[in-house]
């Protein structure tokens, strides 16, 4: 049977193996609610704390998805502009850059290879961006553009790139500047360089030991920060009318 509560859930998970777990649920009618369990730092025996930074991974690919559709607002990208037309030094290098548009990356529909899944990349992963996209440059495409889905960490890579591009800015600088300075949100950020490394939640990955929390690579964020942007997506607060098409 399921777990009936979701202190239960969270409490399975960490006996299923993760490290630690904090849940933030947001709830219209008050403030949202919190549930831990397991590790902040298994290594310490620190519990888990509701008010922890975690390395947000994957979830940074919705802040990038949201400043590409302002910026597609903004009338400074088109979502049917391509690849090479606004990175040309990879037409040639990358199969299809002529086809492949800004919405069949953002939709994981490029068919370009995902870096993350060449030979050994989470033993020995790119330092850089740049070191990243070498891995898949000049290597054929896994499929025809916008022939099907499949989830690529290149793509959203290349999305970070062009929006440098564009504003002539840092990606973060530009998540900051239509995200969360709008939203008030005072405890994402950039790194892991940017806050007191003990606050940030210890994290592993299968047959690797080292704490993940150890690169300052990817985004930070507390639950509470990350609920309050996905409440905001959801809710249509984040985006105009006219975004949200």
């Amino acid at each position: 049977p399921l777990p009936a509560t979701l202190q239960e859930q969270a409490d399975q998970a960490v006996d299923l193996g993760f490290s630690g777990v904090v849940v933030c649920v947001d709830q219209r009618n008050g403030p949202p609610a919190f549930t831990t369990a397991g590790w902040h730092d298994r290594e310490r025996g620190v519990p888990a704390r509701a008010d922890a930074y975690f390395k947000i991974a994957s979830i940074s690919k919705l802040y990038t998805a949201v400043v590409i559709t302002k910026l597609v607002a903004e009338g400074r990208l088109s979502l049917n502009g391509t690849l090479a037309e606004y990175l040309p030094e990879l037409a040639g290098r990358i199969e299809h850059a002529g086809d492949i548009t800004l919405r069949m990356l953002v939709q994981h529909r490029s068919g370009i290879p995902n870096y993350t899944d060449t030979p050994d990349y989470w033993a020995h992963p790119g330092e850089t961006a740049q070191e990243d996209l070498e891995l898949v440059l000049d290597r054929p495409a896994d499929f025809a553009p916008d022939q099907r889905h499949a989830y690529c960490n290149t793509n959203y890579l290349l999305l970070d790139r062009i929006i440098e591009r564009t504003l002539g800015q840092d990606r973060f600088q530009a998540i900051q500047e239509r995200i969360l300075t709008p939203l008030q949100l005072r405890h994402t950020f950039a790194s892991v360089k940017d806050v007191d490394s003990g606050d940030v939640m210890s994290g592993y990955h299968e047959g690797h030991d080292a704490d993940l929390k150890t690169d300052d690579i990817g985004m930070v964020a507390t639950a509470a920060d990350v609920c309050a942007f996905l409440s905001a997506l959801n809710t249509g607060t984040l985006l105009t009318p006219e975004e949200r098409k």
